[in-house]
């Protein structure tokens, strides 16, 4: 597998400065009413997709992002919405990220992968692990049906951001006694997500960790 080439082979293990994951790619990709433009996928290319959403995961859950979320209420029209802003990207060319199992079974690629953390990043991991951050989890889902399609990756973004809003509405309803109205803060992955296809669109299970920075309660206004 060419874009595996670059990648070092290893054997498994769990080195302390080390953040791990694993992730598949359908070899026949019919996602959300649209046949994939590069149906069906060769080696090469679900390689390459594999890394690039390998890279995805790493990035959230290395650096995350900042956010700020309208709670939303029905009662006052009020739209739930949630804006997530990248704080930083692992790039799938990254010497860092090394790829430790390929294995192909059921029309899929799965690879298992390594991220090897440096010093300024192990500091990174180890304030989303401190004692101020928060646990959520939640279930995300892309469209069922797009006009345009916008790309196999996109919606599977679209997912996981969707797996985040609603990991927040669950953490805050069980944290705070009064429907906030708006929060900020910041949030991260805390260990590769799981995807799964439900009634024809991407759904994810997700679990993140939370730093709230501001709760902004409805008598402000």
């Amino acid at each position: 597998m060419p874009l595996f080439s670059a990648y070092s082979q290893q054997e498994q293990g769990n080195h302390p400065y080390v953040i791990r994951g694993e992730v598949y790619v359908d070899l026949e990709p019919i996602y959300a009413g649209h046949v994939d433009d590069e149906y069906p996928l060769d080696m090469t290319a679900a390689s390459r997709r594999a890394l690039q959403e390998t890279a995805m995961f790493f990035s959230a859950m290395v650096y995350g992002w900042s956010f700020y979320y309208e709670v939303g209420e029905r009662a006052r029209g009020i739209s739930e919405s949630l804006e997530l802003e990248e704080l930083g990207t692992v790039q799938t060319g990254d010497p860092a990220m090394r790829v430790t199992n390929v294995e192909v079974r059921d029309s899929r690629l799965w690879i298992w992968a390594d991220y090897q953390l440096n010093d300024h990043l192990q500091r990174r991991m180890q304030t989303w692990r401190s004692g101020m951050i928060r646990n959520a989890q939640g279930v995300g889902y892309a469209p069922s049906h797009v006009e345009e399609y916008p790309g196999w990756l996109a919606l599977k973004k679209t997912a996981l951001e969707d797996a985040a809003r609603s990991s927040l509405r669950a953490m805050l309803r069980n944290s705070e006694r009064n429907r906030p109205k708006e929060v900020r803060g910041f949030i991260s992955l805390a260990a590769f997500p799981r995807f799964f296809i439900d009634s024809g669109r991407w759904a994810v299970a997700a679990r993140f960790r939370v730093q709230i920075t501001d709760i902004i309660p409805y008598a402000v206004y």
